[in-house]
């Protein structure tokens, strides 16, 4: 099994995710008119705690928060070697007019971004849209696309390989730098 370098341990994880609520209310305010998008399977992690943490800070007010699927709007989804697997989405409301917050956990090429974007119109069409990333890969973009918000940056080469590991489904927090995919 390969061992990864890890790059943010599970007590500067909370912390992290801590910083970015309260940028997000610093910017955002109650979140009146606003919704919080997860990008569907590795982003909804991530956009499940803001979007709780927010809730409790702004005293448990409701925020609007969807999971979106972006499995046929990526450019790539015709590659695939074996059957997709697309997630369901779960928006039930409009994002007509509203203020996006998109979250997904690792911003590399921009793809999953550009993807989302594009599925997102299917909802209404948002006054604006802003992203929320715990990883922002800054020097390996293929398209123009950059984060407003971000946990942490890392800068390496295009093999190395970022994994986000959550409590929920790994056992603990951490973000792991591995030379390659594992």
């Amino acid at each position: 099994m390969q061992t990864g370098k890890t790059l943010l341990p599970r007590e500067r994880f909370a912390l992290t995710i801590e910083r970015l609520c309260h940028q997000l209310l610093e910017d955002w305010g109650d979140f009146s008119n606003a919704c919080i998008i997860g990008i569907q399977p590795r982003g909804i992690l991530l956009a499940d705690r803001i979007s709780s943490r927010l809730q409790e800070l702004i005293g448990n007010r409701h925020i609007d928060y969807g999971k979106l699927d972006i499995t046929f709007y990526r450019d790539d989804f015709r590659m695939s070697d074996g059957p997709l697997s697309p997630h369901p989405n779960d928006i039930n409301f409009i994002v007509a007019n509203k203020r996006v917050l998109l979250i997904d956990d690792v911003l590399y090429t921009g793809r999953t971004i550009s993807a989302a974007l594009s599925a997102l119109q299917h909802y209404g069409r948002p006054g604006s849209v802003e992203l929320l990333v715990l990883v922002d890969r800054r020097f390996n973009r293929h398209l123009p696309i950059q984060p407003d918000y971000f946990g942490i940056a890392v800068d390496a080469l295009d093999e190395a390989y970022v994994k986000v590991r959550w409590q929920e489904t790994h056992g603990e927090d951490e973000i792991l730098l591995f030379d390659k995919k594992p």
